[in-house]
């Protein structure tokens, strides 16, 4: 397995957007869902949003309307659309696999929202 790698982050205003990308260096993406997580200061690390191999999604209620996950199979590479951006939003945020218990992690790339 390959270490994904996650780009995009940086330093934002309130209100602003960013797009986060996840590369991988083999093919996986094509044939496994892929989700991704973040960890904010004080919580635990938790699902921000998740992709299947068909194609659905799903996004947690703390970012529904304001984030979008999707995937280009063509370049094995998942992204994180986020939109309207708030401070709680501030954070690390990484892509796994999300039922391979074993999958590796990502360095992250981390997002700040500036208030």
């Amino acid at each position: 397995q390959v270490q994904p790698v996650e780009s995009g982050g940086g330093l934002v205003q309130v209100g602003g957007s960013l797009r986060l990308s996840c590369a991988a260096g083999g093919s996986f993406l094509d044939i496994n869902a892929m989700a991704w997580y973040r960890q904010t200061p004080g919580n635990e690390r938790e699902l921000v949003a998740l992709i299947g191999t068909g194609g659905h999604t799903h996004v947690a209620d703390s970012v529904l309307g304001r984030f979008a996950i999707s995937r280009d199979n063509a370049k094995n590479t998942i992204y994180l659309q986020m939109n309207d951006l708030k401070p709680d939003d501030t954070g690390v945020y990484y892509c796994k696999n999300p039922f391979v218990t074993t999958a590796p992690w990502g360095r992250g790339t981390l997002v700040t929202v500036s208030s």
